[in-house]
């Protein structure tokens, strides 16, 4: 499982982090509201652990914006505001879950558990469009129940494709998924891993909108479509 931690304070958020970590889970770290909306952009995550005090902004604003894009993956808050009134906003914008600093990390790793039991595909990292079932935690892609061989880019841009089913991605976050490191506006990488992920998987799950990106639907596409 993959897990969005929004933390700026160094101490607590490296304990968090290598507490996760030490649960098998993998754990992206940013400590500012502009590096967690350009994660939430460009990495495909399970769950986000939220602190709302950033030096950048309020988390209440990511959360808004998740909720308003729909986007599935539950938000654990975790803030020292301990009122009231601050639960039942973070709460009512559409939080999973509220922990108050200080808080005990054996609490944390439990109420994340159970977010992950809650919530659909996080139980056995399975992820099922149509016939199509991504198996997050053995790298396991089928298709009508065969299983499919891909390379390790073209698991994660199915993957990262699948948990943002209806929403088009644009090229510049799935080359980012391909190239790690760097961009090259010249290079075809993408659209040779797109060419083979459609080969293996068969045609009517890939989308591509032109001049955009690509998006897998998931309702089957009209005959004819792209």
């Amino acid at each position: 499982m993959k897990i969005l931690l929004i933390e700026d304070d160094l101490e607590l958020g490296n304990g968090v982090r290598i507490a996760l970590e030490d649960q098998g889970l993998q754990v992206t770290w940013v400590r500012r509201l502009g590096d967690a909306l350009h994660a939430i952009d460009t990495q495909a995550c399970d769950l986000v652990l939220l602190d709302l005090g950033l030096p950048d902004g309020d988390g209440l604003a990511l959360l808004a914006r998740l909720r308003r894009e729909r986007l599935p993956m539950p938000v654990l808050i975790l803030t020292a505001r301990d009122a009231l009134e601050d639960r039942l906003a973070g709460l009512d914008s559409g939080a999973d879950d509220y922990m108050v600093k200080p808080f005990a990390l054996a609490e944390l790793l439990s109420r994340v558990r159970a977010l992950a039991r809650r919530s659909f595909g996080l139980v056995n990292d399975t992820i099922e469009i149509r016939q199509l079932a991504l198996h997050e935690a053995t790298m396991r892609v089928t298709v009508d129940e065969r299983a499919v061989e891909l390379s390790r880019s073209e698991f994660e841009l199915l993957c990262l494709l699948m948990k943002r089913a209806d929403r088009v991605l644009t090229r510049r976050v799935l080359e980012e998924q391909v190239l790690p490191g760097g961009l090259d506006n010249e290079s075809n990488v993408l659209d040779v891993h797109m060419s083979n992920l459609r080969r293996k998987i068969g045609p009517g799950y890939i989308r591509t909108v032109r001049g955009v990106g690509y998006v897998i639907d998931r309702a089957a596409p009209a005959k004819g479509g792209a």
